[in-house]
C-alpha cells in the first residue's frame, strides 16, 4: 500500500495532552481528502502484580467519559522520556508502589484511525510500597487502589465491568506471560 501524498499540514490546536492537526492529503488514486489527527506523545501502561494471582488496578473519574473506570495505572509520557521511566514514575505516583522487575510486553496503537497515540505496556512485579504513597495530580485526588485476584479481573472484563482498552490488553497479556511461565 502506498501512503497518501501530504499537500498541506496545519496544527489547529495545541494542548496539554494532545495537538490537533489537520492534513490535506492526495491519496494515489488522485483524490483529495482531509485527515484530522490527534497527535499524541504516548504513554505507558502498568501492570502491577502484588503476587502471581493478585493484580493492583485503580478506579478514577474519567471524564470524557462522565464515568468511573477501573484501569491499570498508566500516564503520559514527559517529552524525551523513555517509557520504561515513565511506567516507573506512574506506578509510583498512582499506587505508592515501585517495582522490582518491570517486564516489557507489547505497544499498541490506540485509536489509529484518528490518533497516533502509542502506549507501552509493561508488567511490574516484586512490588514494594513507598512510604510517601501515592502522589496524586488534582484530576486524581478521587482515585482509589483496587487489589483484584488476575480471575476476577478477566471474569470482569467479560461482564463489561471493566472497559478500558488498555487495561485488557494488558490483563490478557500478563494471563498469557504467567501461563507460559508455568509450562
Amino acid at each position: 500500500m502506498k501512503a497518501p501524498k501530504i499537500l498541506r499540514s496545519e496544527r489547529v490546536y495545541t494542548g496539554k495532552v494532545f495537538n490537533l492537526v489537520v492534513d490535506e492529503v492526495e491519496y494515489p488514486s488522485g483524490n483529495r481528502a482531509i485527515r484530522e489527527v490527534a497527535d499524541h506523545p504516548g504513554g505507558a501502561v502498568v501492570i502491577p502484580l502484588l503476587d502471581p494471582s493478585t493484580v493492583l488496578l485503580i478506579r478514577q473519574f474519567r471524564y470524557p467519559m462522565k464515568e468511573v473506570l477501573y484501569e491499570a495505572p498508566a500516564g503520559k509520557l514527559d517529552p524525551q522520556e523513555n517509557p520504561e521511566d515513565c511506567a516507573r514514575r506512574e506506578l509510583e505516583e498512582e499506587t505508592g508502589y515501585k517495582a522490582k522487575d518491570l517486564e516489557k510486553l507489547t505497544a499498541i496503537y490506540t485509536s489509529p484511525g484518528f490518533c497516533n497515540e502509542r502506549l507501552h505496556l509493561f508488567l511490574a512485579t516484586g512490588l514494594i510500597k513507598t512510604s510517601a504513597g501515592p502522589r496524586l495530580e488534582e484530576g486524581e485526588l478521587g482515585l482509589t487502589i483496587e487489589p483484584l485476584k488476575l480471575n476476577e479481573a478477566l471474569r470482569m472484563i467479560a461482564n463489561g465491568s471493566i472497559v478500558d482498552a488498555k487495561t485488557i490488553c494488558g490483563l490478557f497479556l500478563t494471563q498469557n506471560r504467567l501461563q507460559a511461565n508455568r509450562v
